[in-house]
């Protein structure tokens, strides 16, 4: 009897531990609910209370400051009328409407808040940006303008910031305030004197700048973009206008949330750039090769004194190819975050003045650079998302001017990025868009750049290197299966514990494996091309090493490499038909499906000779897609 209980006691103290499990669980699901709903709450009373302030209107019909605005469009900023959606999103926020301001590179997004700054005498307007050449360049231009603006920022000199701030203070003239997101959530002496503006009235509005950053769905997501609610927080009167050019729908679903936009209004204009020119080109090996096709196609499309971008992904890559560039005969300046503030800005305002035709940057100089009729911007390394490459292509043809945009092309530089950005969130599927864009050899470039931010795209009208070739026509597939099979034969045979190698040694086993004959049969870029496509397929998978000065990239194979080594899989590249009789046509092999590369086949076998040199490690981790030293670029603060 006694056992009978106990055992009736355990079965009872079972029932008891699910019960209150189903009751936690219940619980834990009602406070989600709960928190859910009082935030829905709050967005609805912001929304209504906005609703009551300022009323939704037809942004399209007359207003009060209509006259003064276009005089202002025309006197001030010598434009002769207003770009999509300029005009809707200007009267919006002169309402005091929230909005959420979707335009192109080149849209005239800067125009949307500093032209309402001029409409409303006696108030400042905020605007908050993360890229200290935007901020600088566009302070620039409002001085040669004469409207009165500051910047605050980890460029402004210590000695500097107290008159600063004594302006924010004291200049009723003053009409804009650049400062980056950093300083805004830091500086509590900065959000004082934002909180004395508001108080006396003369707090116009926000513009938020780059507003896909506040997103960790976003191509260049910053934490302190993400505290930026608490603007709407303290000053939920003073109307946000966020912007960008670079938004999925979750990533503006996101923002919205963040920045606390309830019921704002929305205006978008298509991404295309129908004047923009897209193509991709193969990159040789050799940097002296490289810098020379570079040259070689400026000098093609565009004569002396036509301003353009080249950039690269590293600071040493743009001191490099700057000095290749001007010993070439292409007058270049490079331009990076390392540099003195003060060289910096020399650089910048000589190549805006055209006295130097060709600036090499990092990835964060021009967003949002207010120089129009820049006819060229070439990348001579991968970006790290198609969202990226969009937004740095822009900085060509901003006046409506045709203008070109080429991206120098070749695996390897995928490795150099991933080992860069394989600690970002996401980083696999914004690399994964930009190896699609730069390899796809049928698709038109604009379809490809709509599609991915969700819009149809447009008529195919010629506007890039595939359209130009005729689409699908202008290239042939080629089974290269036995050599892929080779490939990854050359890897799985490696002694190592982890199978794995970086391209160099992996191209160095294949080609010369016994047997591997297809893999010897082809050119050492054909091979190059070959393991990306095996990459791309998910025969390949790349795998990262670290050490306290570098972060190695290799490559593996993944299970579906076994269904290929056992005859279940195949492996196609498309090539790129050329002109019979042509001297890529008569090539053996490229990077690009015939395209000639000068001193190709000698640059492998230097690689190969550095990655065996272990009294010359730099040369040796540059040659096996080794990282040495490349810290982050980005000209933030």
């Amino acid at each position: 009897m006694e056992r009978d209980a106990g055992l009736n006691a355990q079965r009872e103290l079972s029932l008891c531990d699910r019960e209150l499990e189903n009751v936690s669980a219940q619980v834990e699901a009602l406070l989600q609910r709960q928190h859910e709903l009082l935030e829905r709450r709050e967005q609805l009373r912001q929304c209504i209370s906005q609703d009551a302030r300022c009323p939704r209107s037809d942004w399209q019909t007359e207003f009060a400051w209509d006259s003064k605005s276009l005089a202002l469009l025309r006197e001030t900023f010598g434009l002769r009328e207003y770009r999509p959606n300029q005009r809707e999103v200007i009267n919006a926020t002169m309402t005091g409407r929230d909005v959420l301001c979707l335009l192109p590179s080149g849209g005239g997004k800067s125009l949307c808040y500093q032209l309402p700054a001029l409409l409303e005498t006696g108030k400042v307007s905020l605007v908050v940006s993360p890229l200290l050449s935007l901020i600088q360049d566009q302070v620039l231009a409002l001085d040669a303008l004469g409207i009165p603006a500051l910047a605050l920022t980890s460029l402004t000199p210590k000695e500097e910031v107290p008159g600063v701030y004594q302006r924010m203070d004291q200049d009723t003239a003053l009409r804009l305030i650049y400062a980056t997101p950093e300083r805004v959530v830091s500086a509590k002496r900065f959000l004082s004197k934002l909180e004395k503006l508001h108080k006396e009235g003369r707090l116009a509005r926000i513009a938020v700048d780059e507003a896909h950053c506040c997103s960790q769905w976003g191509n260049d997501f910053r934490p302190d973009y993400k505290k930026l609610g608490v603007l709407k927080q303290l000053f939920p009167e003073v109307p946000i206008i966020a912007l960008t050019a670079t938004a999925t729908e979750r990533v503006r679903t996101d923002l919205c949330s963040i920045l606390r936009l309830s019921g704002c209004e929305t205006f978008q204009s298509s991404v295309d750039r129908p004047n923009l020119f897209y193509e991709v080109l193969p990159k040789p090996v050799a940097a002296e090769d490289a810098a020379g096709a570079l040259v070689a196609w400026v000098h093609q499309h565009f004569p002396v004194g036509e301003s353009g971008i080249v950039y690269c992904l590293t600071r040493k890559d743009t001191e490099a190819l700057a000095a290749e560039l001007c010993q070439k005969g292409l007058p270049s300046a490079h331009y990076h975050a390392d540099m003195d503030p003060s060289e910096r800005m020399r650089v910048h305002y000589d190549w805006t003045q055209g006295k130097i035709q060709v600036i090499v940057a990092t990835i964060a100089f021009g967003m949002g650079i207010n120089k129009s009729n820049v006819r060229f911007v070439a990348h001579h390394s991968l970006s790290k998302s198609l969202e990226n490459y969009y937004q740095e292509s822009g900085r060509a043809g901003r006046d409506g001017a045709p203008a070109r945009c080429v991206l120098f092309y070749r695996f390897s530089d995928v490795l150099r990025q991933a080992a860069l950005v394989c600690m970002e969130p996401r980083w696999e599927a914004h690399l994964l868009g930009m190896t699609t864009y730069a390899s796809d050899a049928a698709t038109c470039r604009h379809a490809l750049l709509c599609r991915h931010f969700g819009e149809p795209p447009p008529a195919c009208s010629a506007g890039c290197d595939c359209c130009a070739r005729g689409g699908a026509a202008g290239v042939q597939r080629r089974d290269v299966t036995a050599a892929a099979r080779d490939a990854c034969a050359a890897l799985a045979a490696l002694p190592a514990a982890e199978k794995r190698a970086t391209l160099a040694q992996l191209l160095k086993a294949w080609r010369s494996k016994s047997g591997a004959r297809a893999g010897r049969a082809e050119s050492p870029d054909m091979c190059e091309r070959i393991i990306a496509q095996l990459t791309h397929d998910g025969h390949l998978q790349l795998d990262f090493g670290f050490t306290a000065y570098a972060t190695n990239c290799y490559l593996k194979c993944t299970p579906r490499a076994s269904l290929l080594l056992q005859g279940q899989k195949e492996v196609w590249l498309e090539l790129v038909n050329q002109p019979p009789g042509s001297a890529a046509a008569e090539a053996k092999g490229s990077s690009q499906g015939g395209t000639r590369v000068s001193r190709a086949s000698r640059a492998p076998k230097r690689a190969r000779q550095g990655a065996g040199n272990a009294k010359r490690p730099a040369q040796a981790a540059a040659a096996s897609n080794e990282v040495v030293d490349l810290s982050s670029d980005d000209d933030f603060e």
